[in-house]
């Protein structure tokens, strides 16, 4: 992995990655020189027991699609291109624009209940210059440099002492709110572990203290022994259905050996993973022959300065979709109580998936 640091004139941080030599003539861009005016703050939810960040200047952030929106044939942002030095690389990391959290947040208004500066961190990661490419569209080595620049990510943001928490995510389509149809990702790092986060990590840590193994580590080992949902397989990765999915066409992907970051992969597993991440998008825009939206989240140990041998890096995808021409959204149950109600069973997904028939190394036309 080659990888060479700018400035954006708006004092922004700008890392591009490639997997070919970087040259040095290349000059960072931004669509503004003004300095990113940003002071974020938390304030706590004495009900919910969790932070809530404010930043109340992303009001003015670019917003995208309009009305007319076409997912066939998406509108590009004309602003967005900018934020994209000319020059050969496959991956550009920068700062938000428009971030909730900030490092240099500072004086956060006081108020009824307690607040703090919102001291994280927002970068966005643009993952291919191509603007009509997609993660199923990326060649396995490009997968494989993304993967590497996740773990680059997470280590730079959590050698910051603020930092307790890292997660790389990825909303792609207008379904599931995207604002930039470019394809890329964001990574959110954050001065406390998240709630979701939080509670899985809670219960990883009880599994491994009564079990001296890690609670997905078992879980993947009986999809295997099942063999009913499972969507790619190979000695070091896997894409599964679990058999708890909340969302129809929830797919998890995995080492199959417990690693507890980005940080810890091996070459293999890496390349294991980009195969699995590869074949679940094909099968996703597969499914009904268009751009398949979701959410793709992945989880990893806390960089709090712990150990966490209980801590298994994994994606988890969540689409949208109930069927093919209605979009499943979340209710009442899963969003005042957070019981989630799914209306198909796992293994029928996992069959309309494992019927979608993938090539890895055929590439994708735009």
């Amino acid at each position: 992995m080659y990888s060479h640091q700018l400035l954006k004139p708006d004092g922004r941080k700008l890392t591009l990655y490639s997997r070919y030599p970087i040259g040095n003539q290349l000059e960072a861009t931004s669509p503004s020189n003004e300095p990113v005016q940003a002071n974020p703050h938390l304030r706590w939810h004495p009900l919910r027991g969790e932070w809530v960040a404010y930043a109340s200047h992303r009001q003015g952030r670019t917003f995208m699609p309009p009305p007319e929106y076409n997912p066939l044939a998406p509108t590009i942002d004309p602003n967005f291109p900018t934020e994209l030095p000319q020059g050969r690389y496959d991956v550009a990391v920068f700062d938000n624009r428009f971030p909730s959290m900030i490092p240099t947040a500072q004086n956060p208004p006081h108020t009824i209940v307690e607040t703090l500066p919102a001291n994280g961190a927002c970068e966005v990661v643009v993952f291919t210059q191509n603007a009509s490419a997609s993660l199923s569209s990326l060649e396995l080595s490009h997968l494989d440099l993304l993967l590497e620049v996740w773990g680059d990510r997470t280590r730079e943001l959590g050698e910051n002492p603020q930092i307790q928490y890292v997660l790389p995510f990825e909303n792609k389509g207008v379904e599931v709110g995207v604002t930039l149809h470019h394809p890329h990702g964001q990574i959110y790092a954050y001065p406390f572990i998240p709630p979701v986060p939080a509670r899985m990590s809670a219960m990883q840590q009880k599994y491994y203290q009564e079990h001296q193994r890690g609670l997905l580590q078992d879980l993947i080992q009986q999809e295997i022994a099942d063999n009913q949902r499972i969507i790619y397989q190979d000695e070091d990765a896997i894409a599964f259905v679990p058999v708890c999915a909340r969302y129809p066409y929830e797919v998890w992907v995995a080492p199959i050996q417990p690693v507890s970051s980005f940080m810890k992969l091996s070459p293999k597993q890496r390349l294991g993973l980009a195969k699995a991440l590869k074949t679940v998008t094909l099968k996703y825009d597969g499914l009904w022959n268009r751009p398949f939206p979701y959410l793709m989240a992945w989880f990893q140990a806390p960089t709090d300065g712990s150990a966490h041998p209980e801590a298994h890096l994994h994606a988890q995808f969540y689409p949208p979709y109930r069927t093919s021409d209605k979009l499943k959204y979340l209710a009442g149950t899963e969003l005042a109580a957070g019981m989630f109600a799914n209306d198909a069973l796992p293994e029928e997904k996992a069959k309309e998936l494992q019927a979608v028939s993938v090539n890895l190394q055929m590439p994708i036309s735009a």
